[in-house]
């Protein structure tokens, strides 16, 4: 399942490799988000192009629309999508808790109202793991509920306890798939502890932080890291869920994290922003006019060794989809090739060197 293939003896961070029923992935790894069986303006052929190994897709979405039936009908979500390699599928916790509307919470689940057409619909751990047992997915997320940030620590302690007693009922339903925890605890480091040990007591394939990038500052959210991983099993992945900008992937490497999702490269690229090695850049600002060069010199994605950034920046002023398309790809391309580079490193063991150098400098150029 997870192999520990090599760890730097700078940091806490880590090589493996996690065997799946469609693959295996290199870690640490980059996993692009396809919410709704999509990751968006990206074909699965153009997704292994960029380098994907694996991507996300997420049963809340999926559940209300297309729906089950439909998911059946097509043999699951890879034939679905025309995809044939590793998925993850969030459990759809964190949509209900912050989309849905008139929530009401049970120790049984959640019921509610979908924010498509309002219809009411139940969602509860049993129900989100035969989801992604419909689904097909390589990797199943347990249903659980992520607290707000800032909260009370009588809510943090109250919301983790309903976690870990819904994480007990869907390591009962049966799953295709691996079965991955998720450690809760908001900014509370000894229910993050808590967590972490309860989920290890049991067992599980893989353990994520949940609750980070919640609105919470940097900080705190390399703290929840922090205080979650030392609990974490060294033969199971670590998965930070929902994260993050390019020097935080690579800071939480450094923590003892292998895998990572964000909407970031392809959210960016539709508002004509694109990631460099030394920070963004708006492809929407006039210096780009007349600029014949690629996003980035030595990038090797299609959209640099083809088109120029005036030619982009035409696209996206005259709100052309393919230029959308094109910064998408790069973005991808970066965050992937970003996590190639992370594992050289770590194998090279020049990981210390690599961290510090991209840190600086993308950090320097970005102005934080």
């Amino acid at each position: 399942m997870f192999t520990l293939l090599q760890t730097d003896p700078e940091s806490k961070a880590r090589r493996g490799r996690l065997q799946t029923r469609h693959g295996v992935i290199e870690t640490p790894i980059f996993m692009p988000v396809g919410t709704q069986g999509t990751v968006k303006a990206v074909s699965p052929k153009e997704l292994r192009e960029v380098g994907a190994q694996i991507i996300l897709g997420n049963t809340y979405h999926l559940f209300v629309r297309p729906g089950m039936d439909v998911m059946r009908h097509f043999g699951g979500l890879h034939r679905f999508m025309g995809w044939d390699g590793p998925i993850l599928t969030d459990s759809g916790g964190f949509q209900v808790f912050s989309l849905a509307k008139l929530r009401k919470i049970t120790d049984e689940g959640v019921h509610f109202q979908n924010h498509l057409d309002g219809a009411p619909c139940f969602l509860g751990p049993r129900e989100a793991m035969e989801i992604q047992a419909t689904l097909g997915s390589d990797i199943c997320m347990l249903f659980d509920e992520c607290p707000p940030y800032p909260c009370e620590r009588e809510y943090a302690a109250k919301s983790l306890a309903m976690t870990l007693r819904w994480a007990a009922q869907c390591k009962e339903v049966e799953t295709p798939g691996l079965k991955f925890g998720i450690v809760q605890g908001s900014s509370f480091h000894d229910l993050r502890r808590e967590a972490a040990e309860a989920l290890v007591a049991l067992g599980f394939d893989g353990y994520a932080v949940g609750g980070v990038s919640v609105g919470e500052p940097e900080e705190e959210m390399m703290k929840a890291i922090e205080a979650s991983e030392p609990w974490l099993p060294a033969d199971r992945p670590r998965y930070a869920m929902g994260l993050g900008t390019p020097p935080q992937m690579i800071e939480m490497v450094a923590r003892g994290i292998d895998m990572f999702d964000c909407v970031l490269p392809t959210r960016l690229a539709r508002n004509g922003t694109a990631f460099t090695a030394r920070g963004t850049i708006n492809l929407k600002n006039a210096p780009f006019t007349y600029d014949q060069g690629p996003i980035e010199e030595g990038c090797t994605c299609e959209a640099c060794r083809l088109f120029s950034r005036g030619y982009l920046r035409h696209l996206v002023k005259a709100e052309e989809i393919l230029g959308l398309r094109l910064i998408s790809l790069h973005n991808l391309h970066f965050y992937l090739n970003l996590m190639t580079r992370a594992r050289e490193a770590i194998e090279a063991g020049t990981f210390a060197s690599f961290r510090s150098e991209f840190v600086a400098g993308y950090r320097a150029a970005s102005g934080d």
